[in-house]
């Protein structure tokens, strides 16, 4: 590689120098991507490059026509691993899987695994740093698309764990080292909106466990055919909340643990996948698919920091005030009221399970970062996504950064082996990610 100027990307000399270098403590110094050459697609994606977008970056609706352009899902090249940085090292942890989404990790290292499509919670144990798991077993089955897991209380000895059906929250009785329930479920919220559209559902706790909050995406892409509702449901509403078939979704609900004193959290989060609470400060975050039909580069998925209150703008506006065409005028009382997310992430990249890293065999300049996994795009003429990303914090505070660190899903312009969806961090520290293209799980750790 010459170390001089790509202007293609943008890179400075003093960014690739610095690219060439051990990861740890120089990436600090790392000139993000930014503007146009921030949008980039799966050729550019490499572990260690930075991106920033920002609203002021973004195209007008329809610059670029609406793609349809699903993945086809390829086997797995003989010898191909994922791509992580330099100073890491991935490897095989878990395959042969049904549809690996969410894990979460319990207290005493075991790996809850929702294998979502066959309606099961699966735990995958394993002694700190072995390379694969030494038992897997079905913990629960029968569940109606489980996707959310938790684990409550959340300080000291858990004694539930909690799913979040499509459809409902259910608790299981649970005892340190359970690899199977032994009782059936008990219903904490009975019904959640759940006819069509967007079906995942997660689920988190405050850090006083007096909170528990879940994620509801919303039934359709844009709102289509939806009406607001007349101005004394306004009123009552909270700011920026749907009606009629999107009652309740594209939003974060809030409960008491036991499922009861259900309010509405934030609105206007068209499909907050991933729900994280971080474990500093206490904040709700979410991972979010943004809305299709709008060109290559709109509109930008995005991961966040969640106000109680506040609204982000699905369907009427995205990004703060940028109407989107197929509402215009429905809404100007909302204008002024939208809240910009932290972190934009490339248009379609499907951004879904998030982490915070606790650990301690990355290193301290990786404490309370998030990582977040890319699923893939459809609706992009050129394939983006597929990787996790890392979420960089100052201070408890995002930069509006994000970083390349596991790549390598995709074959060629049709083909993907693999789709990244869910993260969690090993009781050893290592990051373990699961995709659901091939049913594997890998483990990325620090040599």
């Amino acid at each position: 590689m010459e170390r001089r100027e790509w202007a293609g990307l943008g890179w400075t000399i003093a960014t690739v120098l610095l690219g060439l270098a051990p990861s740890g403590a120089v990436m600090a110094q790392r000139v993000p991507l930014q503007g146009q050459d921030a949008f980039g697609d799966w050729r550019t994606n490499k572990p260690a490059v930075v991106r920033e977008i920002t609203p002021k970056d973004l195209p007008k609706p329809g610059a670029t026509p609406s793609a349809g352009n699903p993945p086809r899902i390829a086997p797995r090249p003989a010898g191909a691993l994922p791509q992580v940085p330099d100073g890491f090292a991935v490897a095989l942890f878990a395959e042969g899987l049904s549809g690996p989404r969410t894990l979460r990790a319990a207290p005493n290292g075991d790996i809850f695994v929702a294998e979502t499509s066959a309606g099961r919670i699966r735990v995958l144990r394993a002694v700190d740093g072995a390379a694969k798991p030494s038992l897997s077993e079905v913990y629960a089955s029968g569940l109606n698309k489980p996707f959310g897991i938790a684990f409550f209380p959340t300080s000291g000895e858990p004694k539930w764990v909690y799913v979040a059906n499509t459809d409902s929250v259910v608790r299981f009785a649970y005892r340190t080292g359970d690899s199977k329930a032994e009782a059936a479920p008990e219903t904490i919220v009975a019904s959640l909106p759940h006819s069509y559209g967007h079906s995942t559902r997660d689920i988190g706790f405050s850090r006083d466990d007096k909170r528990m909050f879940v994620s509801v995406g919303s039934q359709s892409n844009v709102a289509e055919g939806e009406r607001p509702g007349d101005a004394a449901a306004i009123a009552q509403a909270a700011l920026g909340a749907s009606f009629g078939a999107e009652t309740d979704r594209a939003a974060v609900l809030a409960f008491d643990p036991d499922g009861k004193h259900k309010t509405v959290f934030a609105t206007g989060i068209r499909n907050c996948v991933g729900l994280a609470v971080h474990p500093s400060s206490g904040d709700v975050w979410c991972s979010t698919n943004e809305r299709d039909g709008l060109g290559d580069n709109l509109v930008p998925d995005y991961v966040t920091r969640v106000r109680e209150g506040a609204f982000y703008g699905w369907p009427w506006y995205y990004l703060g005030d940028n109407e989107d065409p197929r509402h215009a005028g429905a809404r100007p009382d909302l204008k002024g009221k939208v809240t910009v997310p932290d972190v934009l992430i490339q248009a379609h990249s499907a951004s879904l399970g998030l982490v915070f890293y606790s650990g301690a065999m990355f290193g301290a300049e990786y404490n309370g970062d998030g990582f977040a996994a890319e699923h893939g795009s459809w609706n992009r003429s050129s394939r983006t996504g597929y990787k996790v990303i890392r979420i960089r914090l100052k201070d408890g505070v995002p930069t509006g950064a994000y970083e390349d660190f596991v790549t390598g899903f995709v074959v060629d312009d049709k083909g993907v082996w693999g789709r990244p969806v869910g993260v969690a961090v090993a009781h050893d520290g290592a990051l373990l990610v699961s995709e659901d293209g091939s049913g594997t799980i890998w483990r990325v750790s620090r040599k």
